[in-house]
């Protein structure tokens, strides 16, 4: 078995895959060590069956081929929890659309929430997968026939879990759920990697205009020290590092080696004189350089936590009897949201999701619905208000 490491090999297999209607693809990559996935093997699978592997490490090989099948929205993108492959491939200028991920359409498929890919072959395949190679290291060369049958098998699979999962989504009308989910995956904001975006993943804890300029400096420091030296951004500072710094401002190298967060002699690094002038700069100006927050709002009232937990069981009993996964329709945070505010900009008060559990959970609130407990089943049921006496 031999991959593909020529780019006139490659343009002769996407050249075949460009006429039909979805192909699969899955990679193998490596990033413990990086900043930077680095991508060690690319799997794809047409609906006719034809499948390869390619080596973008060859020497020989231009991925532009492929790259340019990924770009082509007149065929389907099939990829199972999608969202680290389409980073990779966005890395690349290519972000596969459409596209078709089997995990979120499981979950919606009643197969529970995040579903391994082995077990959904399991499940609709009856097919066991060799997982023996899952720790290979793909960057070593050459690969052997079994490290490459293994990689092939998980797109010839995906391929064939695609037209069940859809045709099971399109019989439940709920394919229509997903096709927003899927969206979302292939949204570039999702991949950015600008620097002063960095605080983006973190959560401040404090909103004065001096902590958030310097939470965002020193988030922005760190990504771009973790990009220009390609190492992961934990091996800069950890996370917690950040919140401390914003908090207490160093101004020199000994403020920086008192922090509790931040390695031993840091302050004495090249590192420490490169954030202490970036935190610098932020605090020349904080209020125009700290990022505009929405604070997140308070408990409406004591009792917003009691409704918090009501919703909880409301939305297991409602995606139980739908068998849907709880975590597509709604997050912890969405019950937040709804338990403060009837209005709230929540995902579950939208679309869909209100249809599946959204309007109940405003009735719950309001006294319409009750949750009753039958067995070891909740039962959710109407409550009938008694009619008020003629005056």
């Amino acid at each position: 078995m031999t991959p593909i490491t020529s780019t006139a090999d490659l343009a002769d297999f996407c050249a075949r895959l460009e006429g039909q209607a979805f192909v699969a693809v899955d990679t193998e990559f490596m990033r413990e060590t990086t900043y930077w996935p680095r991508l060690c093997l690319i799997q794809a699978a047409g609906a006719d069956g034809a499948q390869a592997a390619i080596d973008p490490l060859a020497e020989s090989l231009d991925l532009t081929p492929f790259l340019n099948l990924l770009r082509n929205e007149r065929v389907l993108k099939v990829f199972h929890a999608a969202r680290q492959d389409v980073e990779i491939f966005n890395n690349l200028g290519a972000m596969p659309m459409p596209l078709f991920d089997t995990q979120i359409a499981g979950m919606a498929a009643g197969f529970g929430e995040q579903i391994a890919y082995d077990a959904l072959v399991r499940k609709l395949l009856k097919v066991e997968i060799d997982k023996s190679h899952r720790f290979t290291d793909w960057a070593r060369r050459p690969l052997t026939d079994a490290q490459l049958s293994y990689a092939l098998a998980d797109v010839v699979y995906l391929a064939q879990l695609y037209p069940l999962l859809r045709a099971q989504l399109e019989r439940t009308g709920r394919l229509s759920w997903v096709t927003e989910e899927m969206a979302a995956i292939c949204d570039p904001a999702l991949y950015d990697v600008d620097p002063e975006n960095a605080w983006r993943r973190l959560r401040p804890r404090r909103h004065t205009a001096k902590y958030l300029a310097v939470f965002r400096a020193a988030a922005a420091w760190r990504e771009r020290t973790a990009q220009q030296r390609d190492q992961p951004r934990g091996r800069i500072l950890k996370d917690e590092a950040i919140d401390e710094l914003a908090a207490q401002a160093p101004a020199e190298a000994e403020d920086l080696n008192r922090l509790r967060s931040v390695p031993k002699g840091f302050g004495g690094s090249k590192f420490g004189p490169e954030l202490l002038a970036a935190i610098r700069a932020a605090l020349k100006d904080p209020e125009a350089y700290a990022p505009q927050i929405e604070r997140e709002r308070a408990p409406a009232s004591p009792a917003a936590g009691a409704v918090v937990e009501l919703l909880k069981v409301l939305l297991k009993a409602r995606s139980e009897e739908a068998g849907v996964a709880s975590k597509l329709i709604a997050t912890v945070s969405d019950l937040e949201k709804i338990a403060n505010d009837d209005h709230a900009d929540a995902p579950a008060l939208h679309g869909w999701r209100r249809e599946a559990f959204g309007e109940d959970a405003l009735k719950l609130k309001r006294g319409e619905l009750a949750l009753v407990l039958d067995g070891t089943r909740v039962r959710v049921v109407p409550v009938r208000r008694a009619a008020k006496a003629p005056a």
